[in-house]
């Protein structure tokens, strides 16, 4: 595995693979910069890098967009791949893979490296220096409330008695020079976290980390146990710690080549006005109100700093790539824990992570024995069991002749294979994520609703060795065949 480990490492990895393309015409922070990254996500162009901003020329800043982004068809999960540590042309699951056997091993902790040797420490705004508008912040969509500054960064804090560090991805908005509008639910980690301290009647001491090595985000949209430590996580994934270093004004350890950092305290009793912002379901946000006030004390950051930018939307971009393939990871590793015959498993990116796929051993009737809606009902119980599973409402259960991570060939599954009338597993009152756009007020409010798995299983309607077996190039031709066609492809006049 290759670390990289830090964001200009990725981009120079990107780039040879010509999966970035530097932006050198001025563009405005204003909408168009938004504009530009989601026309990218639509053609699954390169990563555009900003190097000529509105109103920052000459500040040697610049915004990468689409860092987690789908690339076209050559590696079309390139940036996902090689920010952990894969090739370029790494498969989904592949990755998958790898991100589950990382969760068996012992985690390894961060290294504190010397300050004088860690890029984020190259400028330092402290007090009356501290402006958030020195940075090309974009406005992202026309309709968003303001501009946000974390779309891709690292929020990092710790429980008071300093037992628990968590890292996490939650947006932040601008509210002025020195103060950020904060999204923090309260049923995540970072909102538990924030609620010890607000018992204490203390404000959290918090760090924004922006421009991170590549594997943090993903760790970080990682549903690992309360309790658990992202950064251990990303250690033992690359067999070795992340380098830190001891932040300006926080108890805090941030990210070593980290682009900027911003540091502060999140009051526990003082809120702002945020948002609307477009959220992963792919709809425009209405949503305005007030959310808590992030005071900053103090930020750093490297020369010629680079803001990485998401804009979120329908799919595919990063709210889809990082959440639904971690937390497809982490629902592998669970059903195979519970001893369930699971081949592999994948979050539809086009499905906006509401499709959860399954796939089965193509065996799991002989080895198991009992009937598929019985079996559906005990995967559906795991699956959609703690905080993996808090966002999946629907699954996918096929046997592994589908490939989980082809969209064709799971919607080719689910419209043939799932009875209409008693295909159906159902799961009343399940917890459930607030922004499926389909929720009653009642369900909204109360994170319940239904939760269905479809059955998309043939094993137990047919005689072993009278399945149907799908009629594809690799399946209805003789080996000899298929190669003399493949050879011949060009010469047919393709």
């Amino acid at each position: 595995m290759k670390h990289l480990r830090s964001l200009r490492e990725f981009i120079s990895e990107l780039e040879e693979v010509g999966e970035v393309q530097p932006i050198d015409a001025e563009v405005d922070w204003n909408l168009e910069i938004g504009a530009v990254i989601r026309r990218s996500y639509d053609l699954r162009a390169p990563a555009p890098l900003f190097t000529n901003i509105t109103g920052y020329q000459g500040s040697g800043f610049r915004v990468l967009g689409a860092p987690g982004g789908l690339s076209g068809s050559a590696h079309p999960l390139a940036r996902i791949a090689l920010s952990l540590g894969l090739s370029a042309d790494a498969g989904g699951q592949e990755i998958i893979e790898t991100v589950v056997a990382a969760r068996d091993k012992p985690g390894i902790p961060p290294v504190v490296v010397d300050r004088d040797s860690a890029p984020c420490k190259q400028n330092v705004m402290l007090g009356e220096d501290v402006d958030l508008f020195r940075f090309p912040t974009p406005l992202i969509h026309g309709n968003d409330g303001g501009r946000y500054l974390q779309t891709y960064g690292m929020n990092i804090a710790k429980t008071p008695d300093g037992s628990w560090t968590n890292w996490s991805v939650n947006r932040m908005m601008i509210h002025d020079a020195k103060t950020l509008a904060c999204l923090i639910p309260a049923p995540q980690h970072l909102g538990v976290i924030r609620a010890q301290w607000a018992e204490r009647g203390e404000p959290m001491p918090v760090a924004l980390a922006l421009g991170v090595e590549p594997g943090l985000p993903f760790v970080g949209a990682y549903p690992l146990p309360e309790g658990a430590d992202e950064a251990h996580f990303l250690g033992a994934l690359f067999g070795e710690g992340i380098e830190v270093v001891p932040a300006e004004t926080v108890d805090l350890l941030v990210p070593a080549t980290a682009e900027i950092v911003v540091e502060g305290h999140i009051a526990f009793d003082e809120t702002v006005m945020e948002g609307p912002m477009n959220e992963y379901p792919g709809y425009n946000a209405t949503d305005r109100s007030p959310k808590p006030v992030f005071h900053v004390t103090a930020i750093t950051h490297r020369h010629d700093a680079i803001l990485p930018v998401v804009a979120a939307g329908p799919p595919v971009e990063e709210d889809h790539t990082l959440s639904g393939t971690m937390h497809a990871a982490e629902i592998l590793h669970k059903l195979r824990a519970a001893g369930l015959p699971v081949s592999s498993t994948w979050f539809s990116y086009e499905s906006a992570m509401h499709w959860l796929i399954i796939a089965l051993r193509s065996d799991w009737h002989e080895t198991t024995a009992i009937p598929s809606n019985d079996l559906a009902r005990k995967i559906g119980e795991v699956a959609f069991e703690g905080k993996a599973g808090y966002g999946a409402p629907k699954i996918l259960l096929v046997e592994d002749d589908i490939d989980v991570t082809d969209v064709d060939d799971v919607v080719w599954a689910f419209a043939t294979r799932a009875h209409p009338e008693h295909g159906e597993v159902h799961f009343p009152a399940e917890p459930h994520v607030q922004l499926s756009v389909y929720l009653s007020e009642a369900e909204a409010h109360s994170y319940r609703a239904g939760k269905v798995l479809y059955n998309c299983l043939l094993a137990d309607l047919f005689p072993n060795g009278d399945r149907p077996v799908k009629g594809s190039f690799a399946n209805g031709w003789p080996q000899d065949v298929q190669q003399r066609v493949l050879d011949r492809w060009r010469e047919y006049g393709y």
